[in-house]
């Protein structure tokens, strides 16, 4: 189904968004909305042959450079796009000749953007255009681009010119200087380098043409260096472009342009560059997809704003946050505030926790510049930037210039002010840890993280004797409307719960981490009287609240101020300080944005004071209708969606969640050619997951108590809690529900998160131990002495050669890829792969051949390409005989079934072969560290099913297999011949014909057996 966009030319599916026509008018805030990027870089969709005054950009995270009045900002860097095509002495260009079709589209599952255009030149040629880049998420540093060009009605010569543009601006401010460029046998390369904070920048391009005789040329302009062909075009015949290009900068490499060389002369063609990043872009779609039925326009919506925070966060590099435009725009300079701890970072932790630790560790790597702005304003510990870059130390600009010659310059007081970021960056690392129990992370950063920070508050409060109450003076609250406040309620409350937190992290880390303690407490000057400082802060902050009617008072003075009634200035299209200017504003009940109600949703989760249902009616209906929701700030409406969802306002959640859902893809503030507003796109998720979805993280897990907006008929979702994934399926009119583990059966299955099993390293696997999984001794297969029936609960299945000939495709790709290197290989070699892993198996392929470790990672990709590949044909006939008939007696036993897999395919799989229904769990490459013999990921695949390791029955074509479940204290089961699979309890050639009675039979004659051998 397709839905329209308002006014934007804009027609909706679930993953792709089309503009059906080009409208100029539009031209920079579609240069936005068509952003794509990969988590090192970011592209504006601009087009490849230009535009006037077209702002064409690519930021990569973390370069920066200095710039008057606001400090240092993203730099533009050279320009990737330019692809020019010359029709018979005709530049094809949209503002010339005449566009008689026109569709530019964005794949979301693929981050793959193209353009399909019929063109008449001015000369009356017509010719078909269809261009299409992406920036790889399988390889941060390529980026690429195909043109086909199919000429309509004429013969004639065509020249197309491929270039980088080494002179990028940031609105006019360059901010690179040229170093050097060449060519070489693959093609052209460009190096730069910032001009003041010295970052060198390295570009490598190629291209290739098919489907003409065409040979390339090289030009070398300075900073332009250019490939082009020129080739007889034939109409109606297709010829195709493929442009490559490298990109390295010395925050990664020494030699940037070496490295972008070196990448370019291994590199694979387009095509098998593209399915590779099909894949990659799999992977993280199964992990952080959100389905929608009902709801054709939020269903596609919910994905773009999901689009936008996973192209922006980095998945390699612990220094770099998000900035509050992403990758995608100029605006705020790419400075990054809270908006990303508070609004982006929830959907990382939930859904790809390995980036929401690099977001956290880059406030780590910024303390310096933390205390250095402490230290400046006269306070101790560490004070975060309200706008912070590169280095942590504060960049908000100190004056807004105007475009107005005689106006006044606006002060600028957020980087004085605004402190409350000071406990929102705590705020994000505490629920990091509590959701991931990333211990290592806490002791190493998180927890001096918080407390630096929390001795910034211990300086900056004032004690009133008269009152006998800490106050906090002189700041800016989450409203930024009143722009000098006391005793701000969000500030102060935030400010005590900080302390509460880091008084509980210090005593974990005393007691479990004494060390590092100890370390800390001499690196801070964390004392016992300022811990005890600390203890009187938080009993005696002032805050305003009567507990009678649980109505909070903004700041003090605040129900003082001149009311105001906003439906005074119903249809208005600014917001309330555009029209009542700074100074009168201050003066009234006007909020730019949830400041009480904020505070009462960061509360809400943990049910922590001053939350309660009570005191958030109370504080909706007076502070909701003073809020300019519409146009205060982008933050609010997503928050004001989730709060309304709980009070029952349904209608009003979902007005103002779509508000918030198509701020881009309706441009409704008029600012989206500034860039993706980020921390909305994260407050979607949020809206979407705690508003509607209803979710509440439990000491049992996540629970759902969805509130689905009318027309949902159905909303799923995955989330990641406690080293576990619990998938949620809610359908209209369901009531409460939990997380199912694995696959499930659906919404209502009961999933339990294990504290002692934890996500380990950035990789977002799983390890276990023995110590966690105790190896249960050979009576302990047998459930008591007295009766020595097994008591099985659960069977795990291997894939490959157990309920389907996976082996042969994987026989099949690696023969490829022993092919492709000249490796010798064949059935017999693939014998010894059976069960192990991806890179085992390779290991095992190349010997003792020198590979570095890229070549080996590429290998893998590129092995697991071609085995993505054939097993998208599979289907329910690839089952193996018997798999079908076994799984349905299992179930019909009430016998719950998992599938422990080395695979990092084997959801795939097993959706191809129409068995999704039939499994409980799935435990598969992602899942564990250890492969294969080890016991690890059978261990992990009873853990999700919920049974012990002596209930469990594994299913095993390959010795590794067998060994794996024997030492996990598991029953075995053999398919295949005796002299590899000989070891398993019991043995069969296959599962055609094997029934759960006979088996149960033949597994209770070897415990009894056992039992009859221990008791003599």
């Amino acid at each position: 189904m397709q839905t329209k966009g308002r006014s934007r030319n804009f027609t909706y599916t679930d993953w792709i968004l089309t503009e059906t026509q080009f409208d100029p008018d539009q031209l920079h805030s579609k240069e936005t909305v068509f952003t794509i990027g990969n988590g090192y870089l970011g592209t504006k969709g601009s087009f490849e042959e230009g535009y006037p005054h077209a702002l064409p950009a690519t930021f990569i995270n973390g370069v920066y450079d200095d710039v008057p009045v606001v400090y240092t900002e993203l730099a533009n860097c050279p320009d990737w796009l330019p692809l020019v095509v010359i029709v018979n002495g005709d530049r094809f260009r949209l503002d010339q000749g005449e566009i008689l079709h026109y569709e530019r589209k964005l794949d979301l599952r693929y981050g793959l953007l193209s353009r399909y255009l019929c063109w008449r030149s001015p000369s009356g040629n017509t010719i078909d255009i269809h261009f299409e880049r992406f920036a790889s998420l399988a390889d941060r540093h390529v980026l690429a681009q195909r043109c086909h060009l199919t000429p309509v009605d004429f013969d004639g010569l065509i020249e197309v010119q491929g270039s980088i543009n080494g002179y990028p601006e940031n609105q006019g401010f360059n901010h690179w200087e040229g170093l050097d460029q060449g060519k070489t046998d693959q093609g052209i390369w460009l190096q730069r380098r910032t001009r003041h904070s010295r970052i060198e920048l390295g570009m490598g391009v190629s291209m290739k043409i098919s489907g003409a005789e065409a040979s390339l040329q090289v030009s070398t302009a300075p900073g332009y260096p250019t490939l082009s062909t020129t080739y007889l075009a034939k109409s109606q015949q297709t010829v195709t472009v493929e442009k490559i290009v490298t990109v390295f900068t010395s925050r990664e490499t020494e030699t940037p342009v070496s490295a972008a060389r070196e990448k370019l002369a291994h590199l694979p063609d387009y095509a098998t560059l593209l399915k590779a990043n099909e894949q990659a872009w799999d992977e993280v779609w199964q992990q952080s997809d959100i389905l929608i039925e009902g709801d054709s326009k939020a269903a596609f919506a919910v994905r773009y704003n999901l689009f936008q925070l996973l192209i922006a966060g980095s998945r390699h590099d612990d220094r770099v946050s998000i900035p509050a435009k992403t990758l995608s725009g100029f605006g705020y300079r790419g400075h990054i505030f809270w908006d990303t701890e508070i609004f982006m970072l929830p959907f990382f932790l939930f859904t790809q926790p390995a980036i929401a630790r690099n977001l956290l560790s880059y406030r780590w790597h910024t303390l310096p510049g933390a205390k250095r702005k402490a230290d400046h304003y006269g306070y101790k510990g560490a004070m975060f930037a309200w706008e912070s870059a590169e280095t942590g130390d504060e960049v908000t600009p100190r004056w807004a210039l105007g475009n107005d010659f005689y106006g006044e310059d606006v002060r600028i007081w957020c980087r004085d002010r605004e402190i409350h970021i000071n406990a929102d960056i705590p705020y994000a690392a505490w629920n990091y840890w509590q959701a991931t129990g990333d211990d290592d992370w806490m002791q190493q950063r998180g927890a001096e993280i918080i407390l630096d920070a929390a001795i910034f508050w211990g300086s900056r409060v004032e004690f009133n004797s008269e009152l006998q109450r800490y106050e906090i003076r002189g700041v800016i609250g989450v409203d930024e409307y009143h722009e000098f406040v006391h005793n701000n309620a969000f500030t102060n409350r935030m400010a005590q719960w900080h302390l509460e937190k880091a008084i509980a992290v210090y005593n974990w880390l005393a007691h479990k981490f004494p060390e590092r303690a100890t370390e800390l407490e001499e690196k801070l000057k964390l004392t016992p009287q300022e811990r005890s400082h600390w203890q009187d802060i938080i009993a005696k902050i002032l805050f305003l609240h009567d507990p009678l009617t649980e109505l909070i008072e903004q700041f003090e003075g605040f129900f003082q101020s001149e009311d105001i009634n906003l439906a005074d200035y119903e249809g208005r299209d600014r917001s309330m300080q555009a029209i009542l200017g700074i100074e009168k504003t201050n003066k009234y009940q006007v909020i730019k944005q949830p400041d009480i109600l904020m505070l009462l949703y960061l509360m809400r989760e943990s049910a922590d004071f001053p939350y309660n249902e009570k005191a958030l009616q109370t504080n909706w209906d007076y502070y909701a209708p003073r809020t300019d929701i519409t146009y205060g700030s982008s933050l609010g409406p997503a928050v004001h969606a989730i709060l309304a969802s709980d009070l029952g306002k349904s209608t009003e959640a979902y007005q103002v969640f779509i508000q918030a859902l198509m701020v881009d893809l309706e441009d409704n503030r008029g600012n989206t050619s500034d860039g993706i507003h980020g921390a909305t796109a994260g407050g979607v998720w949020q809206a979407v997951i705690f508003g509607f979805g209803g979710i509440q993280l439990t000491e049992n897990g996540p629970v759902a108590k969805p509130h689905l907006p009318d027309g949902w008929t159905r909303l799923k979702f995955k989330l990641h809690w406690q080293g576990l994934w619990h998938e949620f399926d809610l359908h209209q009119g369901l009531g409460m529900g939990h997380g199912a583990l694995g696959m499930g059966h659906g919404a209502w299955g009961m999933g339990h998160g294990n504290k002692e099993r934890r996500e380990q390293g950035d990789k977002g696997k799983m390890e276990i131990t023995n110590a966690q999984f105790p190896i249960p001794n050979p009576q302990s297969l047998m459930p008591n002495a007295q009766c020595p029936m097994p008591n099985i609960k659960g069977f795990i299945f291997d894939l490959d050669g157990v309920l389907t000939d996976t082996a042969e495709l994987h026989y099949q790709a690696w023969q490829k890829l022993a092919d492709e290197e000249v490796i010798p290989f064949n059935q017999q070699a693939n014998e010894a792969l059976r069960g192990i892993s991806r890179r085992a198996s390779l290991m095992h392929i190349i010997g003792d051949r020198p590979y570095s470790e890229a070549q080996i990672e590429e290998m893998m990709e590129r092995k697991n390409g071609y085995y993505v590949e054939l097993i998208q044909h599979m289907t329910s006939k690839d089952l193996l005989p018997g798999a079908i008939a076994l799984l349905d007696e299992l179930r019909q036993a009430g016998i719950k079934i998992g599938i422990g897999s080395a695979s990092k395919n084997a959801q795939t799989v097993i959706e191809r072969l129409g068995i999704a229904d039939k499994i409980d769990a799935i435990a598969d490459g992602y899942s564990v560290e250890q492969p294969k013999p080890a016991p690890d990921l059978f261990l992990y695949a009873a853990k999700q099913l919920g049974i012990e390791p002596a209930q469990s029955v594994v299913v095993e074509d390959a010795a590794a297999g067998v060994e794996a479940a024997i030492a996990a204290g598991m029953w075995a089961v053999g398919l295949g011949p005796a002299e590899r699979v000989g070891a398993a309890h019991v043995v069969y050639p296959s599962l055609e014909g094997v029934k759960w009675a006979d088996l149960r039979a033949k597994l209770s004659n070897i415990a009894r057996q056992k039992h009859s051998g221990t008791s003599n």
